[in-house]
């Protein structure tokens, strides 16, 4: 479990002062202070809020604190009461100019959002790579026709790139929900100060472009007050429904992986030290343990805010935040390996569905659509059927045809008129209609697994998967090119006389 950073003492004085060390500094509290910094500096000075004449001075002051920063074996402030001190160390107490019309509220608020930016655009990628692996592997599978299961029982025949393409679907509405909260996460509240604004005329909008965001966070007491909670909590919401569609996939899969032979099976397994013939589905374990270890965190985040008055910061702990965000990522990055070492054998699915019958509701459709016997008759029929059959230990391959007229003629002489009295089905019908693969065939539902449907279905996923992983590539190509433009701005500052 992660705890938050401490915040006062000496606990939260050496939280702050703990050297860092790595091969590349982090995009961290400290990283987001000073990209909030630069960008004072460089709009503050076009704006004529800070002394053209000292400002180059100042911001080379605030170049030498991040090349500081940026050492490996130095501190790396998270609150920008202990970061201030390491500017005025180097340019003097009149460089505090700087904070004229800011708060740690506003600030701190842009970085939760800048940070929680950059882990929702992970989550997102890590989205859309299962989304790919899923559709390539419905794709492989699109012939195969394979029991479907519902109340953990095979239920009817399908195929099983069609059942894919269905578990498909959920992913896609996660990454459109994630799409949604984007909307409401790039947003700026820096230049709000505390609560009601500033009597200073701040550019927020300059700000809100250099820091990459793509409006603002219109209320002054919105920003940090109430909107920096909920975009804490919604970040955390919206890993619910992937965790649980990865958790319902994997139970799909282990609702057959039970059985003597299953018909999938993952090629990553790890052997039993007491039975020699079992071969645990580690890997497929693995991650619905971790996803729902995510699930229970992200419950964390609303206990959190839970019954606090507005601004409180109980919420905005970023060491929790990120570990949740980071972890969430994670666990679809898994997942998206572990689809590629699922093992399909559709010979074995087809025997699966040959040794049941899944098939049998469609004798009461065919009996209904072609020769008018209600459905509820024909489902009599076929449920007496079924019973029949497995009484004696017969399949839909093995059931003798005159078995089956002879139990439908009986049960038709003491049905009302206009049911036919003779077996409608020649025995070649018959077994067309108990064929997994001609019911599969012949569906006329929009959106069913019929060859054309599926075909629709098919491209449909694919423009959807490449049109979102281009929103995201166009999403990290604008935050990198403003912080192209924000990093020259800051070094033609810095190169200026003062």
């Amino acid at each position: 479990m992660t705890l938050g950073v401490p915040s006062t003492g000496e606990a939260g004085r050496l939280a702050d002062a703990s050297p860092w060390t790595g091969e590349r500094p982090p995009r961290d509290e400290f990283f987001w202070l000073s990209q909030i910094n630069k960008a004072t500096f460089v709009v503050n000075t076009r704006s004529g809020l800070l002394d053209p004449r000292r400002a180059p001075g100042w911001a080379r002051a605030q170049r030498r604190v991040i090349e500081k920063g940026n050492t490996p074996g130095n501190p790396r402030p998270k609150m920008y009461v202990r970061y201030e001190p390491l500017l005025i160390a180097e340019a003097g107490i009149d460089v505090t100019l700087i904070h004229a019309g800011r708060s740690s509220q506003d600030m701190h608020a842009v970085y939760q959002r800048a940070m929680l930016r950059d882990q929702t655009l992970e989550v997102m990628t890590a989205l859309n790579s299962v989304r790919e692996t899923l559709f390539r592997l419905a794709k492989e599978n699109r012939d195969t026709i394979a029991p479907c299961y519902t109340n953990g029982v095979a239920a009817q025949p399908n195929s099983l790139g069609h059942t894919w393409l269905g578990h498909l679907e959920g992913f896609r509405r996660d990454f459109e929900s994630l799409k949604e909260f984007w909307a409401r996460l790039n947003l700026s509240p820096m230049g709000t100060t505390v609560l009601n604004g500033t009597p200073w005329p701040l550019d927020r909008e300059s700000m809100a472009s250099l820091l990459g965001f793509e409006g603002l966070v219109e209320n002054a007491y919105d920003a940090a007050q109430i909107s920096s909670t909920d975009t804490a909590v919604e970040a955390s919401l919206k890993l619910v429904e992937p965790m649980l569609h990865i958790t319902q996939f994997i139970e799909d899969i282990m609702t057959q992986y039970a059985q003597p032979r299953p018909w999938i099976l993952v090629s990553s397994t790890y052997a039993s030290t007491a039975m020699p013939q079992k071969r645990n589905p580690g890997s497929l374990i693995d991650v619905r343990r971790d996803a729902n270890q995510v699930l229970g965190e992200l419950t964390g985040t609303i206990f959190r805010a839970h019954d606090l008055m507005p601004g409180m910061y109980d919420p905005k702990d970023e060491a929790i935040n990120s570990t949740v965000m980071a972890e969430g990522a994670a666990v679809l990055r898994a997942f998206a390996h572990v689809l590629t070492l699922l093992k399909v054998n559709p010979e074995r699915a087809l025997e699966e569905l040959n040794l049941d019958w899944t098939a049998s509701q469609n004798i009461a459709d065919v009996l209904m659509k072609d020769y008018g016997v209600p459905f509820r008759e024909g489902h009599h029929f076929a449920s007496d059927l079924v019973t029949f059959a497995r009484s004696r230990d017969y399949t839909p391959l093995t059931l003798p045809y005159e078995d089956a007229k002879a139990l439908y003629e009986k049960l038709a002489s003491g049905a009302e008129e206009g049911i036919p009295k003779t077996f409608p089905l020649t025995e070649y019908d018959f077994r067309s209609a108990l064929d997994p693969r001609s019911i599969v065939n012949s569906r006329a539902t929009r959106g069913g697994p019929q060859p054309t449907e599926l075909t629709r279905l098919f491209r449909e996923a694919e423009d959807g998967i490449r049109s979102d992983s281009d929103w995201v590539s166009g999403k990290k190509t604008a935050l990198a090119a403003a912080e192209k433009t924000l990093d020259e701005d800051f070094e033609a500052l810095c190169a200026l006389p003062g």
